[in-house]
């Protein structure tokens, strides 16, 4: 995984080979960037759709919640993530309207034993989703992870939304974020009106897509930890302009709405079992799943800035959770307390998992904390005291950094005073 080596490549065709019916039937009629970007976002929005389901790790009970963000230029495809909120918008909707009649039944029936004087009034239940939105109050989104028994998704096309949303006192919900990975419990109490919410184990879902100047504001540097929870997928290639009248971007929808019917049928059959079923890795798994990451461990130790080490981590918990939702997207034996993944999803999972691990050290090396990013670092001690803006596109060419990239690498070194234009496309560097 050295750093000439490291490129946002995409998800190898044989995962998608591979992949349980339902995934193959939403990603087939996608290619290229799009495809990638169906294929992790869905599997973001079916970990909130899988009651009943948990695994244990680090000695720890976990459930297949995670978090996917996409980053990517504007106008770059990155918006067929929406797609992605059809599979679980019935399984939303159900929950919303019952929900919804419940709390009016128990409104009408306290309000009928008041007139009547007779009869205990009941308390009136919170509201439960499954889908809430970025723009939410901090106290909104204790409440709806309080009375949602199986956990809820955000689900954000723009992540500044969530960026502006952490920015406010009353809305800055990103240590709920952090603990909500590991499940920790969450509590609120507010003295106004004496509320007390306490949540032992939150179980949130999230799938984002924003620019790169969107990323930050959200994550806020690479130590808060909130970056090192998310599964990452970034590129910079921009779409051409698309052919909005292709006939076949009508099935898009319609492969949604087919697949989203075996999604809600499986979340009623999970919802209905009276213990929750365990997925296990067999022995083999777990040996080469900790051969795999001690290997990429030693990598990073050698190569990259140990401040990577906690994505690694975190990413072993992100990997299990594939394994998670892969099996429970393909097992059919509902009468078991315990299912096994199997081979080919286990091959699956550390795939995609080995293949994001790439972008997020992409995105890691990118940010800006105040002087260069490594990646930025990296890049300009490669063209040497004095190059030409030629130079540094062809260098970047071998690096897979687009030209485009690179015209703002230039851009944004002036601005920082790290180099310097001393005439027309020449460069020299100000700093050792």
């Amino acid at each position: 995984m050295e750093y000439s080596g490291i490129k946002n490549e995409l998800i190898q065709q044989e995962v998608y080979d591979s992949l349980p019916p339902v995934l193959k039937a939403v990603t087939e009629p996608f290619t290229g960037r799009e495809k990638d970007i169906v294929l992790l976002s869905s599997l973001g929005v079916l970990s909130a759709c899988l009651p009943n389901v948990h695994g244990h790790y680090d000695g720890d009970v976990v459930y297949p919640n995670f978090y996917v963000l996409i980053i990517a230029p504007p106008a770059s495809g990155k918006g067929v993530m929406n797609y992605s909120r059809d599979l679980i918008e019935p399984i939303h909707q159900k929950i919303l309207m019952d929900s919804k009649a419940q709390i009016a039944a128990i409104e009408a029936e306290n309000k009928k034993n008041g007139r009547s004087k007779e009869g205990e009034v009941q308390e009136v239940p919170a509201l439960e989703v499954k889908i809430v939105p970025a723009n939410i109050s901090t106290a909104e989104l204790y409440s709806f992870l309080g009375s949602s028994k199986h956990g809820i998704l955000i689900i954000e096309s723009e992540a500044d939304t969530m960026g502006n949303m952490l920015k406010n006192d009353w809305s800055n919900y990103s240590d709920v974020m952090r603990k909500g990975f590991h499940h920790e419990s969450i509590s609120l109490s507010r003295k106004m009106d004496q509320t007390f919410i306490d949540v032992k184990e939150p179980r949130l879902s999230m799938v984002m897509s924003g620019t790169p100047d969107q990323l930050q504001p959200v994550v806020q540097s690479k130590g808060n930890g909130l970056f090192s929870r998310f599964l990452l997928y970034t590129f910079d290639e921009l779409q051409g302009f698309k052919n909005v009248f292709d006939s076949n971007s009508r099935g898009y929808k319609e492969a949604f709405k087919q697949s989203s019917r075996f999604v809600i049928e499986r979340y009623r059959r999970l919802f209905e079992l009276e213990n929750s079923v365990e997925v296990e890795l067999t022995r083999e798994q777990q040996e080469r799943m900790l051969e795999k990451f001690s290997i990429i461990h030693k990598d990073i130790i050698e190569n990259h800035p140990n401040s990577f080490l906690p994505n690694l981590n975190r990413h072993g918990l992100i990997l299990f959770r594939l394994c998670m939702i892969l099996t429970s997207l393909r097992e059919q034996d509902f009468s078991s307390d315990s299912w096994v993944c199997s081979e080919e999803d286990f091959d699956c999972a550390l795939k995609i998992i080995t293949k994001v691990l790439q972008h997020a050290l992409i995105v890691h090396n990118t940010i800006d904390e105040g002087g260069l990013s490594k990646a930025d670092d990296d890049f300009l001690f490669g063209l040497g005291i004095q190059f030409t803006r030629q130079k540094a596109i062809e260098y970047g060419e071998k690096l897979g950094v687009p030209q485009r990239t690179v015209d703002d690498k230039l851009v944004q070194w002036r601005k920082k005073k790290v180099v310097k234009k001393i005439s027309h496309g020449l460069y020299k560097r100000t700093t050792n």
